[in-house]
């Protein structure tokens, strides 16, 4: 017979040297990775500090005490011509309406395509689930390319104006919200799926009925969220002649002194526009994913 032990005799102490000594010696390992990686990180941040300061056209030290002389001269100008202001932030309202309507159509096109290719790349739920790793890496793809690089070539072929910019918005958000309309259809509850797969719903009907009632608070609370990543974004995209505001800024910084109190104008009115629809759609989000009716 073999004896076996399965602990301490009665009344006797466990040992706990051997416990403590692998507990420790566990600890000692992760806090030389944890330095090695941190060393590893400081180095490379050098490296690369050092390699983009040789290659400036001036030095990063030599050009720091003149980092505000630009922004104070804008605002000098700006204070002087202040009474300029209210008039400047009406002129540029219709741009400004030109940038909304950009960022909301391109929010909605992406969505749209972005509900289509979550359902399609979420296990438990798609059509053809060999095809999900296709429809992933699609998602992946759009999400990777910036959009103002897509906006650039788009207008090589489309031109100059707001449809590059909507196409250009809508294809990034197709990707980016269709990882996380993904993420939430992946915890949606299956019973429901179940039950209309046994009256005999075809698949469109059992993602219409019993799947996006479950994700939708979510889904519309990320849509919120988008909307007001493009508005920035196609603010910017305005730089490269997409139209908008950001057109009209690129136009009025171009011209230097003179045009700087509508640099500040427009500077005022995006950031006024942006603080109100954070507001709101913050105000929203949280009714959505709370719950309650709006």
């Amino acid at each position: 017979m073999v004896d076996v032990a399965f602990g301490p005799e009665p009344g006797q102490r466990p040992d706990l040297s051997n416990t403590r000594e692998a507990y420790l010696d566990m600890v000692r390992r992760k806090r030389m990775y944890g330095g090695i990686l941190l060393v590893l990180f400081v180095s490379l941040m050098a490296s690369g500090w050092w390699l983009a300061d040789r290659r400036n056209a001036g030095g990063f030290w030599d050009g720091l005490p003149q980092t505000l002389d630009f922004p104070a001269e804008v605002l000098s100008e700006a204070w002087t011509n202040r009474a300029n202001l209210p008039g400047l932030l009406w002129k540029y309202v219709p741009a400004l309406i030109e940038t909304l309507n950009i960022a909301a159509v391109a929010t909605l096109l992406g969505a749209l395509a972005a509900m289509a290719l979550s359902l399609l790349a979420t296990r438990g739920l798609a059509r053809w689930p060999r095809l999900i790793p296709v429809f992933r890496r699609s998602m992946d793809a759009l999400r990777a390319i910036p959009e103002i690089v897509i906006a650039l070539v788009l207008i090589y072929v489309l031109g100059g104006g707001p449809v590059p910019a909507v196409i250009a918005i809508a294809l990034h958000t197709g990707g980016a919200l269709g990882k996380l309309f993904s993420e939430v259809a992946e915890n949606a509850d299956l019973k429901p799926i179940e039950g209309l797969a046994s009256v005999g719903a075809n698949w469109s009907q059992r993602m219409w009925l019993g799947v996006i009632p479950q994700v939708a608070p979510n889904w519309l609370s990320y849509g919120l969220l988008r909307f007001e990543i493009n508005v920035r974004a196609s603010a910017i995209l305005g730089f490269v002649g997409e139209g908008g505001i950001g057109y009209d800024l690129k136009l009025a910084m171009q011209w230097g002194q003179g045009r700087y109190d509508e640099v500040v104008a427009i500077f005022l009115l995006l950031f006024l526009t942006i603080v109100l629809i954070d507001r709101v759609s913050d105000h929203y989000r949280h009714k959505l994913v709370k719950g309650a009716m709006l």
